[in-house]
């Protein structure tokens, strides 16, 4: 057994020749002073650096995305404002506009009545003669108050007077189409 080993170590000893481990310390070597003495933490990692650029380079359109939201929050808030205040507007125009349309009021019945039965129980020339000196709104009134048949005699005799009166006609009957009745009175 003695023997066997011996002759073992000799064999081996003369395969392994120190010439064949020569380059292979070099780089075991190289490798060690690279970077072999720096703690784990300092080790550099091309993969690492890339997926850091990677990280670097979204937070920067993140924030970039941020700032474009910013402005488009500051945007709609103005937008926000300016249809707030055309909402103002429009609501303070349809205000006006509801006064100014012609609607009969309660207090104004019993005194458009009165003057309706007046010119109904006139002769249709004598109708148009007064008719023709009252301005239209208080025409419109009287006349959407009078029965169909008196309106529409006088009418037809205000038209006949010429045509500038005939016009005046139209534009009364078109405001008469118009009018808004009150929810006391019928006509």
């Amino acid at each position: 057994m003695f023997i066997g080993g011996l002759l073992f170590l000799a064999t081996t000893a003369a395969m392994l020749k120190p010439m064949k481990f020569e380059g292979a310390g070099d780089t075991a070597v190289q490798t060690v002073k690279a970077g072999g003495n720096e703690p784990s933490w300092k080790f550099r990692n091309p993969e690492m650096d890339q997926w850091i650029e990677e990280i670097k380079q979204e937070k920067e359109a993140l924030n970039a995305r941020e700032q474009q939201l910013k402005d488009l929050e500051t945007r709609l808030n103005a937008e926000r404002q300016e249809i707030f205040a055309a909402t103002q507007t429009v609501y303070q125009l349809q205000t006006d506009f509801d006064k100014n349309v012609v609607r009969l009021n309660s207090q104004d019945a019993n005194n458009l009545k009165r003057q309706a039965k007046l010119l109904s129980s006139m002769s249709p020339e004598g109708a148009s003669a007064t008719l023709s000196q009252m301005n239209d709104d208080d025409v419109v009134r009287i006349l959407f108050t009078m029965k169909a048949d008196d309106a529409s005699l006088a009418l037809d005799t205000l038209s006949k007077g010429g045509k500038d009166q005939a016009r005046r006609a139209a534009t009364i009957i078109e405001r008469m189409r118009r009018t808004m009745p009150s929810t006391t009175t019928t006509p």
